[in-house]
């Protein structure tokens, strides 16, 4: 389960939570403009924009997920499992498989305009990674500071929403999750008024309480909810460190603790790790589920017009500022 969020102050951010109960290996990756892509239906893109974000490579291709490119671009995919459908190859369409889909839209888009004119030619096929490595179920936040939309490959075809919250998580389908935002509209971040009754003095006890009913479980859709009462609400100064610092606050409230998601065999899902990109400078900054440090790569101090995957493994220990 994942929760993909944006974010802007001065900045565009947008960033994830990617919970689960392993990890592949990730790395925090920079793809430079000539690394070459190779589509397995759609030939060698030789040349593309400059990527960065968390993958894991394997055979040195880089299994994104979750990226955003030199023009501030970004595509985060989240499990989406149940509901994920892949097809055949279709004539006359763009088939990329789905393992391929970020390094597509984002190596030739500068913006989701781009985006969903690319989409409209795209059908995202059945073609696994590699027998090891079979097909994700999957479903798609992509954003730039103007807009968000969801891309659901689902058996009806290729559905996009436009995303007004700019939030995502898992199931169910992106309509129903926003269809049931209409259930908590009375919530807020005020102290609200007495409406029970006008015959009863009903006394506001604390603060927070227009927050009353903000789902508190770990479910998909509650962290739809909650997270997207919490970024909608959020305020802060526009600073690169307090809106990141601010970013990472909206995520927390949807942190996965290891022992209260049971998926059986003593295994148990935890929060791997929670990233925010600056999409315009392309710093990526993330968090593991043992080192609450904020750590950062800065795509553009890379060489871009290289040819070499660079690869930061990640900073999983507990680091401890002591003050004494």
């Amino acid at each position: 389960m994942c929760t993909a969020a944006t974010y802007k102050t001065k900045d565009f951010y947008f960033g994830r939570t990617l919970d689960y109960e392993f990890s592949y290996g990730d790395e925090v990756t920079v793809t430079p403009r000539n690394y070459k892509f190779s589509f397995r239906n759609m030939g060698d893109m030789e040349t593309h924009y400059a990527l960065i974000g968390m993958a894991y490579v394997a055979d040195n291709y880089p299994l994104y997920y979750d990226a955003v490119n030199e023009k501030g671009l970004g595509i985060a995919g989240l499990n989406f499992v149940g509901n994920a459908v892949y097809g055949n190859n279709v004539p006359d369409k763009d088939n990329i498989a789905q393992f391929e889909f970020i390094p597509w839209i984002l190596g030739q888009c500068d913006s989701v305009r781009s985006a969903r004119e690319l989409l409209g030619k795209i059908n995202i096929n059945n073609t696994p990674y590699s027998p090891e490595l079979p097909l994700a179920q999957l479903h798609w936040l992509i954003a730039d500071r103007n807009e968000a939309i969801t891309v659901e490959s689902v058996k009806d075809g290729l559905k996009i929403y436009q995303n007004p919250v700019g939030v995502l998580t898992n199931n169910p389908p992106f309509d129903k999750q926003m269809f049931a935002l209409n259930n908590y509209r009375h919530l807020s971040a005020k102290t609200p008024e007495n409406l029970f009754s006008d015959k009863l003095e009903l006394e506001a006890y604390s603060r927070g309480m227009g927050a009353l009913g903000l789902p508190g479980d770990l479910s998909s859709q509650s962290r739809f909810i909650r997270v997207a009462f919490v970024k909608m609400n959020s305020v802060s100064p526009a600073t690169e460190s307090e809106s990141v610092s601010q970013f990472f606050h909206i995520l927390g409230s949807v942190d996965q603790q290891r022992g209260c998601c049971d998926v059986g065999d003593g295994k148990y899902e935890i929060t791997i790790y929670t990233s925010c990109c600056n999409a315009d400078t392309g710093v990526y900054y993330y968090t593991t589920y043992d080192n609450h440090q904020i750590s950062a790569v800065d795509m553009h101090k890379e060489e871009l017009d290289g040819s070499r995957l660079v690869r930061y493994p990640l900073i999983t220990g507990e680091q401890i500022n002591m003050q004494n």
